[in-house]
């Protein structure tokens, strides 16, 4: 079944009543070279694969071609009628059907990843709900290798920019703590059924063994990095001051000590001041 090609998906989706869903952010993908491209790049042979939003399971097959095994979750269960024949003739996977934000994502790694070197985690995300998985992911601390996803073209490039830049935000940071990232290639709107209005990017985020910086305490870390992107026009001081109750003169201090001027703004510091000046205060 070709997956990539328009009149064969409205004829899978009309025979089986199925109709988008806006709430969900369904976009499927009709561009044939893009799921192949992303497969090859996210995994090999001894991989382990999980997918999450797999859709009519277009980058799934693909998966399944490259990967030693993949499981895929699902939220939509109207497409419990058309995952079975989507994927057919792929021996190789498995399909759950939930919430990837609720489900136990390290027991099915666990169950179903034994006996692969290696685990990745493939998606390509809805936009609304793109940062939240990926946090989930990278905050549980899960047994993976790897994360590679299609995000919008704008969040690629907020996720992947340097710490420090006016590119940055508080995710790029939060990321940045946790892997090493790059955008491996841009998507064309036209890329999908129905089309969005924007553009994306297919990233990589490759875990790292040990975060690049040392804090003392981790959930303050993650505060300090949230307050200091809350207001990105006010200096530091204000905006910290203003998010976390912090008395102006402690920021100002901590902001000397670090030979930074008191107007330097959050999205100027990078990862290490950021680190330091958590435990500072």
């Amino acid at each position: 079944m070709n997956l990539s090609d328009i009149k064969t998906i409205e004829s899978l989706l009309h025979k089986n009543g199925f109709s988008f869903k806006k709430s969900l952010g369904q976009n499927f993908l009709i561009d044939s070279t893009v799921c192949p491209r992303m497969a090859e790049m996210a995994c090999d042979q001894e991989t382990g694969v999980l997918e999450i939003g797999p859709g009519i399971g277009v980058l799934t097959a693909e998966l399944s071609r490259v990967a030693k095994k993949v499981v895929a979750i699902e939220l939509d269960e109207r497409l419990k009628k058309i995952l079975p024949e989507t994927l057919k003739e792929c021996n190789n996977v498995q399909v759950i059907f939930g919430d990837a934000m609720k489900l136990d994502l390290e027991k099915i790694i666990k169950e179903n990843f034994s006996d692969c070197e290696k685990v990745s985690v493939c998606a390509n995300l809805p936009y609304y709900i793109t940062s939240p998985i990926i946090m989930m992911l990278l905050e549980s601390r899960l047994p993976i290798d790897n994360i590679t996803v299609m995000v919008q073209l704008e969040a690629a490039e907020r996720i992947c920019a340097e710490v420090g830049t006016r590119e940055s935000g508080a995710v790029t940071a939060a990321v940045s703590y946790y892997a090493e990232k790059e955008i491996l290639f841009e998507v064309s709107r036209k890329s999908f059924m129905p089309s969005p209005n924007v553009d994306s990017a297919v990233i990589k985020l490759s875990i790292l063994k040990e975060p690049p910086i040392s804090v003392d305490d981790e959930k303050k870390f993650f505060r300090l990095v949230k307050a200091c992107f809350a207001q990105r026009r006010k200096t530091l001081v204000n905006t910290v001051s203003n998010t976390l109750n912090i008395e102006k003169n402690k920021l100002r201090e901590a902001l000397k000590m670090l030979e930074l001027p008191e107007t330097v703004r959050g999205e100027q510091l990078n990862l290490e001041q950021l680190g330091k000046l958590s435990d500072l205060i």
